[in-house]
């Protein structure tokens, strides 16, 4: 099944067009991870994914159901009502390069809030849930610990078993190590690759190649808000065909 497709989405920001014409497919349990130089459009891209901006043109799917659709006519994209919305928020987590808690609430409290308050779930199976969350991010000890407590690592970590707590269909994660450095960053490639062993639907921005290479099941060069090349990541990293695509791995392969 298809839990995500986007088609001929387009973004502009002060007349420039950052999205020019994208089109994406994520089927279930896949692995995707997003490459390519900054400014390519890779962070906005996610951001009209997840409805943190609204897209300019195109349609937008979760799960086969339409969710953003364009007018035949005026060719303006018509988004659904808030509670329809609200709805379709539930099947994805996303996870911020900068950890984005709230930093008056306890680890815990972190990761039970939105099951609790949003999804209206019975509080006793979240708490028993996000306990187990915590556990499988190496976080047990620290449940009531506030995040200035925390290093960026662990606060990542956090995050994740946060995102993991709604029980998404998927999860998008923006250049979640870009802010911590190698060492703590191999902890967190480390909880990610588990979830792609547990079939977990990612879609990913990163700039961690390697990584990309052994976890992806299909690698997106993106350029200039257009996707350049995709394919497996033996093709696309390892032998790439687009002259942009090589030009860009040569560079960081220095």
């Amino acid at each position: 099944m298809k839990v995500l497709e986007m088609n001929h989405v387009k973004k502009r920001f002060d007349g420039k067009e950052v999205l020019k014409d994208i089109s994406l497919t994520i089927e279930e349990g896949e692995v995707v991870s997003i490459i390519g130089p900054s400014g390519s459009g890779k962070s906005t891209l996610l951001r009209c994914a997840t409805f943190l901006e609204q897209m300019d043109g195109g349609t937008l799917s979760y799960s086969e159901h339409p969710v953003v659709v364009e007018d035949e006519e005026t060719k303006k994209v018509i988004y659904p009502p808030k509670k329809e919305l609200r709805e379709v928020l539930m099947d994805f987590g996303l996870v911020f390069q900068n950890f984005n808690l709230f930093p008056h609430y306890s680890v815990l409290k972190n990761v039970v809030d939105a099951p609790i308050c949003i999804q209206k779930r019975e509080k006793e199976e979240v708490y028993e849930e996000a306990r187990e969350l915590l556990a499988k991010v190496g976080l047990a000890d620290k449940e009531n610990a506030y995040p200035y407590e925390l290093s960026g690592g662990q606060q990542q970590r956090v995050a994740i078993a946060r995102a993991l707590a709604m029980n998404p269909k998927m999860l998008y994660f923006d250049e979640p190590t870009s802010a911590l450095d190698p060492e703590i960053t191999a902890g967190i490639l480390k909880i990610m690759k588990q979830l792609a062993e547990d079939n977990m639907t990612m879609a990913i921005v990163t700039h961690e190649i390697d990584f990309a290479r052994v976890v992806s099941d299909r690698v997106i060069f993106m350029d200039d808000g257009m996707i350049v090349e995709e394919g497996k990541p033996e093709d696309v990293i390892d032998n790439p065909k687009n002259e942009r695509t090589k030009a860009f791995l040569k560079k960081l392969s220095y």
